[in-house]
């Protein structure tokens, strides 16, 4: 058995349903192999970046590794962006990557570049086949490196010359993960840490998620009755109505959730991700941290660990919960949640007619179910989003906030719909982030897949417009003209309606709801 046909054999074996990529002389191997696979689906995308942001995306939702491939030099630097927000939001992502025969490895060569170093520092872990009966063990490597906390990206070099040759290796079986939960001593300072503080404040960020430790959260939140706040990735881990939820923090301007925070006496800090924002930001008078994580705290200036919780969340949180843990109830001053609700439009009328973001997005939240999943490109629109949007179940919003990268939202709702192809799936994106990925359009259509596409288009990088503003009283480079979103779609084939007023919207998305065997574009004229 040819290598390549090891190589889809370990593939099928770790339960992969879909590979996306490209395929390039260095791969053609890969792409035979694959073609004799019944379980595996391949996706011929249109861009490798777009590969890695479909990979990230179905590794979010369904629990699995997500598989991308591409050949060497300009097709592994395009999975780059792709593969670092997969490691910086980390999602479960395994990239193949095709790479020139080692006998070309040591000098000039054409489109050959150091791949494994290339790749370092945008993944958990990258590596090379340098002997073909390694195949087998380095692909359970990957694998169970890619999904263990804290999940990221894995980088998998194979030599062309490697490729072809005949071994008899097999797959390696996969076994679980395991799981760990702390010693009782540390249970118990937990609880005595929470007693001897008045004010708790608790944070919470996607780990919870990631962890599925959503209910246990819950129930230890309802026994503390202390006020919530929590990150952008992880947005749905409380119900909107929750009294004890003050939404979502981390903001560069305007971050109302902060004056809370500063009159608590105790950060109790859930499955938080310091990628999404660093504690000097929101820890400014350096207040004692119980640290609830699946992996240690880093060393930090402004958190102060006291106790550190360190295993799977979910099981942690059930012991901490079995505990007679005291309430703390008290209420941030000042009317603090009222005002987070009014300054993020939270459950506020729709303002007249005018064709806003944020009214978009109360569009959206009154005409979906609770399983709808929207996914959010990179732009002024994700803090809109961020603050606004409330989504009704947990990992329903995706949002990229490590990477922060743009081009995202479009081949991320092809990865969310084959996740959950019973789901529907909504992308908002601006009109900087929707043109960097819009081919993949293509692909959707090719697959048969359904969304709703919602272009927001201002003719500009909006954040950046209003940050140069800001500094320096103009703005230079950072405007452009647009296509025309609904004649773009048309020649994909797809349907697609302009908006400019709120009206014209709330028709056009109802439309849109309607279609649910095919995409539709809806173009946003936004008002300044």
């Amino acid at each position: 058995m040819k290598v390549t046909d090891v190589v889809v054999q370990c593939l099928e074996n770790e339960g992969v349903e879909y590979v996306f990529g490209i395929v390039g002389t260095e791969v053609l191997d890969v792409a035979d192999s694959l073609s004799k696979s019944t379980q595996i689906q391949y996706v011929n995308v249109r861009h490798e970046q777009g590969a890695a942001f479909m990979a990230d995306v179905y590794g979010r939702l369904s629990n699995k590794v997500g598989v991308c491939l591409s050949t060497l030099g300009p097709g592994a630097a395009n999975l780059i962006t792709g593969m670092a927000s997969a490691q910086l939001d980390h999602s479960p992502v395994v990239a193949i990557i095709g790479q020139a025969g080692v006998e070309r490895h040591h000098k000039e060569s054409h489109q050959y570049m150091d791949l494994v170093k290339l790749f370092e520092p945008a993944t958990k872990w990258s590596t090379q086949i340098n002997e073909s009966q390694t195949v087998p063990e380095k692909i359970r490597k990957a694998f169970r490196m890619s999904k263990m906390e804290k999940p990221g990206s894995v980088a998998i070099t194979l030599p062309e010359n490697f490729s072809s040759q005949m071994i008899a290796s097999s797959p390696l079986p996969v076994t679980s993960l395991p799981e760990c939960v702390p010693v009782q001593e540390s249970i118990d300072a937990a609880c005595t840490l929470i007693k001897k503080h008045l004010k708790p404040f608790i944070i919470v960020g996607n780990g919870v998620n990631r962890q599925a430790a959503v209910p246990e959260l819950l129930t230890f939140v309802e026994t503390l009755q202390s006020p919530v706040t929590h990150s952008f990735m992880a947005k749905g881990v409380l119900p909107k109505e929750q009294p004890l939820n003050y939404y979502t923090f981390g903001f560069k301007e305007n971050d109302e959730v902060l004056a809370g925070l500063k009159e608590a006496d105790l950060l109790i800090v859930i499955g938080f991700d310091f990628v999404e924002k660093l504690p000097k930001d929101w820890n400014v008078k350096k207040l004692p941290v119980l640290h609830i994580d699946s992996l240690p705290a880093e060393i930090n200036e402004y958190y102060p660990v006291e106790v550190e919780l360190v295993g799977n969340m979910r099981n942690t949180l059930q012991l901490i919960n079995q505990s007679i843990l005291p309430t703390k109830s008290w209420i941030p001053s000042g009317g603090l949640k009222d005002q987070i609700k009014t300054a993020y439009q939270i459950d506020q009328p729709v303002s007249g007619t005018h064709l806003t973001i944020e009214n978009v997005i109360h569009c959206i939240e009154t005409h979906t179910s609770d399983e709808t999943i929207v996914l959010s490109d990179v732009g002024a629109h994700k803090v809109s989003i961020a603050r606004t949007y409330q989504p009704k179940k947990p990992n329903r919003l995706i949002i990229s906030n490590g990477l922060a990268a743009m081009g995202i939202a479009i081949p991320g709702a092809i990865g969310a719909k084959l996740a959950c192809p019973d789901d529907l799936v909504i992308c908002i994106t601006g009109d900087g982030g929707a043109l960097m990925n819009f081919a993949e359009i293509e692909t959707a259509k090719r697959l048969g897949l359904s969304f709703i596409i919602i272009v927001l288009n201002d003719s500009m990088l909006k954040l950046e417009v209003s940050q140069m503003n800001k500094k320096f009283g103009e703005n230079y480079g950072v405007t452009f003209q647009n296509p025309d979103f609904v004649q773009l779609a048309a020649s994909f084939g797809i349907n697609g309606m302009r908006a400019s007023t709120l009206n014209e919207f709330e028709n056009i998305f109802n439309e849109a709801l309607q279609s649910v065997e095919e995409i539709f574009l809806i173009e946003v004229a936004l008002e300044s």
